[in-house]
């Protein structure tokens, strides 16, 4: 996806051979004077992050497997538990004038409807249990309580990230990872670890536990 120019206060984007208007100007420009004044301070310019106080939010591959609804309660209720506040007060349209802004960022395709109905996750939890302390406690801590415990992994063990999203939206950022991340992919030869679907689906069975254990 790249960006062509700007036509009539929008922004023209080519993508797959297509171009298409992706927001109003005024809303992109808008959503970055909010960002800078509510949400730079944590995510730093541009939303690059930074490791162990607040992710990327411009990530390339985030932005391609959320979808807008992700981000709009992401904000709208903060993570309890975590360093993000909710920011209900900014209003909806305020709040998806910040998304406007971030999407503006977007290299890829969004996938999100497409991952975000993949088949829930079927598996044992006392595995994924064994999986998680293995590979993933190191950056998300134990209890998937990212930040907190010293890691440079967000918390993913949290009912505020969990409410959020799909299976297949866990499922999806296991398998491929996050570029210029610390978040690698999970499968395949290039993979951090070479796990099967059966191992993945056991993992996130196994966080989506966590939230009663983390009361």
């Amino acid at each position: 996806m790249h960006i062509l120019g700007r036509l009539f206060g929008l922004t023209i984007l080519w993508f797959a051979g297509t171009t298409v208007c992706l927001s109003d100007d005024s809303d992109i420009k808008a959503g970055e004077a909010l960002y800078n004044q509510n949400c730079m301070i944590c995510h730093q310019a541009d939303a690059i992050g930074k490791p162990g106080m607040a992710p990327s939010l411009t990530n390339k591959e985030l932005l391609a497997t959320a979808s807008d609804e992700f981000f709009i309660k992401t904000i709208q209720n903060g993570r309890p538990g975590t360093g993000m506040p909710p920011w209900q007060h900014l209003g909806e349209d305020n709040i998806r004038k910040i998304v406007a802004y971030l999407r503006a960022h977007s290299e890829l395709p969004n996938r999100a409807e497409e991952i975000d109905k993949q088949v829930d996750a079927h598996g044992d939890p006392r595995l994924g249990k064994q999986w998680f302390q293995d590979i993933c406690a190191t950056c998300h801590g134990v209890r998937g309580d990212g930040y907190i415990s010293g890691g440079t992994g967000t918390a993913i063990g949290k009912k505020g990230f969990l409410d959020v999203v799909s299976d297949g939206f866990i499922r999806t950022t296991i398998k491929e990872g996050r570029s210029n991340t610390r978040m690698r992919g999970f499968q395949g030869s290039d993979g951090l670890a070479n796990l099967s679907d059966r191992e993945i689906d056991d993992i996130i069975v196994y966080l989506r536990s966590l939230p009663k254990e983390n009361q």
